[in-house]
């Protein structure tokens, strides 16, 4: 939304400030999203967590989905150079390859990924634990991927099974 309110038109001016901001704020999204998961998954562990399914099942899918949205920005800011780069080709390779991309008769000539393709693609990978319909090419984005369905699935089969223990 910070970035948004900035910069509400596309993105296709270098801005140093810009770029930082972006990076930033998903580096202390990722580093407060990580430390929700460790607390979470230590208090499960330890029996420490919840004894009531709703509030622990509240607090799962909240980390779920900053899981969410926080993938989508660093996929969104790294994704053939960020969005600047994108906007101006300045890159040749994509990280991602988007159906658009596969089937060029099927989009827009014009079509270039933007924020909300890339919040599905976290979205698709957070459910199904691994690429859909959007393939990861560089190395980089598959590890970025990867890392991703790790703490979705450590989350929800954690979260859940505890869930579904204390349900009464």
């Amino acid at each position: 939304l910070a970035l948004v309110l900035i910069n509400p038109h596309r993105i296709n001016r270098e801005s140093r400030v810009l770029r930082l901001l972006g990076l930033t704020l998903a580096g202390v999204l990722s580093l407060a999203n990580a430390w929700s998961v460790v607390r979470l998954v230590t208090g499960l562990v330890q029996g420490t967590e919840r004894s009531s399914a709703g509030p622990l099942l509240v607090s799962g899918g909240i980390i779920w989905l900053t899981n969410v949205i926080v993938f989508g920005l660093w996929y969104w800011e790294f994704d053939r150079g960020g969005p600047v780069a994108r906007a101006n080709a300045t890159r040749m390779y994509p990280d991602f390859q988007f159906v658009q991309m596969a089937s060029p008769q099927m989009a827009p000539p014009d079509w270039e990924p933007a924020f909300s393709d890339y919040l599905y693609l976290a979205f698709t990978n957070a459910s199904a634990f691994s690429p859909t319909d959007t393939m990861p090419l560089s190395r980089w984005a598959k590890m970025a991927m990867t890392g991703q369905a790790a703490v979705s699935i450590v989350t929800v089969a954690l979260v859940v099974a505890r869930a579904v223990n204390i349900l009464k």
